[in-house]
């Protein structure tokens, strides 16, 4: 069911699917809710899956939008698993909001700031968005999201990608670009989560370096690491039956343990 909840000045927008242990997935940059769709149709049978369209926001404040929606729903508890930026969104939730979770996740994110290198190169985009907009963003930057192998093999996915996303409005892509430049460290909730948390890894990941993931990976009490062998940025598209079990099984451990 998809449902709309005021939050202050925005209209929160949120997909509430299945039934049993709240599930939260959050989408990164230059996405929405429905980068997720092919895992929400493999877990809405054993699971209750909230999925936001997150608004242009700090992190924290995605954050504190999550946590609306999870009050708005009567939610004490959930799973919180996020992509790219909405990992960033996860980390900060976990940070304000400990006790509300029972496990989070990292799809291809980092707990590190951005370099100065990195700030420098999405202040650059910042100003091309607002030079030519966001439709020649996209075209230029959703390909790089993917391993070699899923451009040459899948162009049809790299497209339709660029097609669902190229209407994003450039104030959105801007604010997103802006809150990544400010988030900070926090390397520091992994280290005092008493969680198990999920890192997933795409082998191939230019953007979220694969060994700066995997220094993080120890830092938590109890991490559940995955490396996927034939995926960039998009594991959850181009390794997607091997991203459902995955997630499948760290969400099986959670309700275990």
């Amino acid at each position: 069911m998809d449902k709309k909840i005021a939050n202050g000045a925005n209209t929160l927008f949120y997909r509430d699917v299945g039934a049993g242990l709240p599930v939260v997935l959050l989408h990164g940059f230059a996405e929405d809710h429905t980068v997720w769709d092919i895992q929400v149709e493999h877990l809405l049978t054993s699971y209750r899956l909230i999925i936001p369209d997150l608004p242009p926001a700090s992190m924290g404040s995605m954050a504190d939008s999550t946590l609306a929606i999870l009050d708005h729903e009567g939610i004490d508890n959930c799973v919180l698993i996020g992509h790219s930026m909405g990992g960033y969104v996860t980390l900060a939730f976990a940070e304000k909001y400990p006790d509300r979770l029972k496990g989070f996740g990292l799809f291809h994110s980092t707990a590190y700031p951005d370099s100065e290198e990195k700030k420098a190169a999405r202040r650059k985009s910042n100003d091309f968005i607002r030079t030519n907009g966001s439709a020649p963003f996209i075209r230029q930057s959703i390909p790089n999201l993917f391993a070699a192998e899923t451009r040459t093999s899948r162009p049809s996915l790299v497209q339709t990608m660029i097609d669902r996303y190229s209407g994003l409005a450039p104030d959105t892509l801007i604010a997103w670009y802006e809150a990544m430049i400010q988030r900070p460290d926090r390397t520091k909730v992994l280290k005092e989560a008493t969680t198990p948390v999920l890192f997933v890894i795409g082998k191939e990941d230019q953007a979220v370096p694969p060994e700066h993931t995997l220094q993080q990976s120890h830092l938590p009490s109890l991490s559940h690491i995955h490396i996927l062998q034939h995926s960039a940025h998009m594991g959850m598209l181009e390794e997607p039956g091997l991203s459902n079990n995955l997630l499948q099984s760290y969400l099986n451990f959670v309700i275990n343990t």
